[in-house]
């Protein structure tokens, strides 16, 4: 009997040791900030006070350009709208923007991060800008802020482009509630592999092989700036989808809907809802493209909204 208690002793010892072992191998701390902003905040990176957010931000082209701003989805940051802006800043004024709560702008001191927050803040940092009106394009959650903030500032919004946006719940997910966080996202602030972040972004792309190792990097780099995955969980503990049908219609600035047909993220088929309240907007499917088409294939993706800007 003794002996066998010595040999569970061990055994459980053991156990112990293997998960201490697994924890530590598994933290993922956050990064240096400094560092961060030496890495991926070169020029023309800068930083603005916007309504009490410090705002990471890149403003290219021609001031007196028309004015285009551009929002991420979720989790990602103002890199993902590189190849866009590189082929529009020749003649179009672009501004993107890391939406507090992500990336190198980081958390939201009053954290609110809600949508009304978040048209805030766009309303303030257009007018830092001196830009009175601007075609605004988003991305999944940035969509939703994007259409957002054109029915809350409908005279400041030329055009509207939403690529694969939010706005409609999933089979089952009631209207007004969040989301329940799973027990292994609670984890986020202190467990994130660089395994897993790649194995979050690949879905995002109709073919997976031209999700970058530099990409990769980049995106596990800017989750783990101070704050950010506490803000990202706050984020999600906060936001319930509102009912988007009786909104939607209230739309009056030309609309483009752009979907990637293999989006694992929110599926083609899903712009069938938005045609049907929107019927006067405008649907572009990018065959074998995915959720973030600017990111996978810009040259591919950007002349279907180029021209509808350019109208």
């Amino acid at each position: 009997m003794r002996r066998a208690r010595r040999v569970l002793a061990r055994i459980g010892g053991g156990l112990l040791l293997l998960l201490i072992a697994t924890a530590a191998w598994l933290y993922t701390p956050d990064r240096d900030q400094a560092a961060l902003r030496a890495a991926h905040a070169g020029a023309p990176s800068q930083f603005l006070d916007i309504a009490g957010v410090t705002l990471h931000l890149r403003d290219t082209g021609p001031r007196d350009g028309p004015a285009i701003l551009m929002l991420h989805g979720f989790g990602a940051s103002l890199h993902t709208w590189d190849g866009w802006a590189e082929r529009l800043s020749h003649r179009f004024r672009v501004i993107r923007i890391d939406i507090p709560g992500f990336a190198l702008t980081g958390p939201d001191p009053t954290g609110d991060y809600s949508d009304a927050r978040s048209i805030t803040i766009l309303a303030a940092l257009m007018d830092r800008l001196g830009i009175a009106q601007a075609d605004v394009i988003g991305n999944s959650m940035g969509g939703r802020i994007a259409w957002r903030f054109a029915l809350a500032e409908p005279s400041r919004v030329r055009r509207l482009v939403l690529v694969s946006p939010d706005g409609f719940a999933s089979p089952g997910r009631p209207y007004g509630e969040p989301e329940p966080l799973p027990a292994m996202v609670r984890l986020l602030p202190w467990v994130m592999p660089r395994a897993m972040v790649r194995a979050t972004l690949g879905p995002a792309y109709g073919d997976q092989a031209l999700m970058t190792d530099a990409t990769v990097d980049r995106a596990h780099d800017l989750l783990r700036a101070p704050g950010v995955r506490r803000a990202i969980l706050d984020r999600m503990a906060q936001n319930g989808l509102e009912d988007p049908r009786p909104l939607l219609p209230r739309l009056t600035m030309p609309v483009l809907l752009v979907w990637g047909e293999r989006d694992r993220i929110i599926p083609a088929s899903h712009a069938q809802d938005w045609v049907a309240v929107m019927p006067q907007a405008e649907l572009i499917v990018l065959p074998s493209l995915g959720h973030v088409p600017q990111e996978e294939a810009p040259a591919v993706s950007l002349p279907a909204v180029r021209a509808f800007l350019e109208r």
